[in-house]
């Protein structure tokens, strides 16, 4: 099975998928001078369009990566704006870590592996 890479620049592919699995990039929201509850709903935003051009959804998330600039101010937060969005009874594997992020106004950047419907 070929892998397949969407929005692929010199550097990265914003979306991966091979052999059932999808593999997005780390995603940030558009605002960069929101607070942490906008960016987190933003960044989940964004995730969400990109599970859907890959062919799959959040209740698929098999794992995620949180990446907090500041984890004692913004991890309850991301946490409220997250135990929204996910849907009951999807718990995926889940990492939250500090994290010096590429810009001083990004609060959070999420990567995500899901897997593909059968």
């Amino acid at each position: 099975m070929p892998i397949q890479r969407l929005h692929t620049n010199e550097r990265m592919s914003q979306i991966v998928i091979h052999r059932g699995t999808v593999y997005l990039a780390g995603q940030v929201g558009d605002d960069m001078s929101a607070g942490i509850e906008q960016q987190t709903r933003e960044t989940l935003d964004n995730i969400e369009r990109l599970l859907g051009e890959a062919g799959t959804d959040k209740q698929h998330i098999l794992s995620v990566t949180i990446y907090l600039k500041d984890i004692d101010a913004d991890f309850a937060g991301m946490n409220a704006v997250w135990d929204q969005w996910l849907p009951q009874g999807v718990a995926p594997a889940r990492a939250t870590v500090e994290a010096k992020l590429c810009e001083p106004e990004i609060l959070v950047e999420l990567s995500v592996v899901a897997a593909l419907p059968d």
